[in-house]
C-alpha cells in the first residue's frame, strides 16, 4: 500500500519585535492556497521552514489572531533562526 501524502498546508505569520507581545497569523491555507502563500514567501525573499507539527497546531489559529501560549517555544526558535538569517545574504532555498 503506498505511503499516504499529506496535502501541503502553509501558515504565514508576523511579528513587530518591540511591538507586539506575540506573532499573529497573517495567513493559512491548504493545497493550492498553501502553494501560492509559499510562491509569494519566495518571490519575496520570505524564509520558510518545514516543520509539519507546527503546522499542526498553528493551523487551529485564527487568522489575525495570536499564536498559542503552546508554540511559544517552537516560534520563538524559528524566529531567531529569522532574525538572524535576515542578517546574512538570501540563497532562496527551504530550510529544515
Amino acid at each position: 500500500m503506498p505511503a499516504r501524502r499529506r496535502r501541503q498546508a502553509a501558515v504565514a505569520l508576523k511579528h513587530n519585535l518591540g511591538q507586539e507581545a506575540a506573532p499573529r497569523v497573517v495567513a493559512k491555507g491548504y493545497g493550492d492556497v498553501a502553494e501560492k502563500i509559499l510562491k509569494l514567501a519566495f518571490d519575496n525573499d520570505v524564509r520558510v521552514r518545514h516543520d509539519p507539527d507546527l503546522i499542526e497546531i498553528l493551523a487551529a489559529v485564527e487568522v489575525d489572531c495570536e499564536i498559542p501560549i503552546e508554540a511559544f517555544a517552537a516560534v520563538a526558535e524559528i524566529l531567531s533562526y529569522v532574525y538572524q538569517a535576515n542578517a546574512q545574504p538570501f540563497s532562496g532555498e527551504k530550510t529544515s
